[in-house]
């Protein structure tokens, strides 16, 4: 090969080094779309108790402490597979009871120990939150988080 690229072999390498880049950027957008729609969440489950659910969540600003599906801040546990560890994904009034139950014995005033707050929510309040957990819990998430501990 020569030692001096001319004008033409610059200009070969650049087009040659665009297309190249651009099939691999077309290729990697195709499979990615191809992804979405494969595995894109059930939009017919999104009732208005699980949205009113994520509004309270926004409202209370969960996301201050919990992550939900690894979005968040780690002072808390993940809440996106929260009702999977507690073992009542599959029934919902036996979720909002749990639910319940938990967020009414705080703070446990335990000394040393992260305290969640008392938000003295009402029954419907601790339902659609429930149903928003429940929805949460149901995305299919690639493995994530990688225990099952959040």
């Amino acid at each position: 090969m020569r030692e001096i690229m001319t004008k033409s072999m610059a200009r070969n390498i650049f087009y040659g080094g665009s297309l190249f880049f651009i099939l691999i950027f077309i290729g990697l957008a195709w499979n990615s779309h191809r992804y979405i729609v494969t595995t894109s969440t059930d939009a017919a489950a999104l009732t208005p108790s699980v949205a009113a659910g994520k509004h309270l969540w926004e409202k209370h600003a969960c996301i201050n402490c919990h992550t939900i599906l690894g979005e968040g801040a780690y002072f808390a546990p993940e809440l996106g597979n929260v009702m999977t560890r507690w073992g009542v994904q599959d029934d919902p009034d036996l979720a909002m009871d749990s639910l319940k139950g938990w967020m009414d014995a705080m703070p446990t005033g335990i000394e040393g120990r992260r305290q969640m707050p008392q938000f003295n929510l009402s029954d419907e309040d601790y339902r659609n939150l429930a149903d928003f957990l429940l929805w949460t819990n149901k995305i299919r998430t690639q493995n994530w988080p990688p225990n099952d501990a959040g």
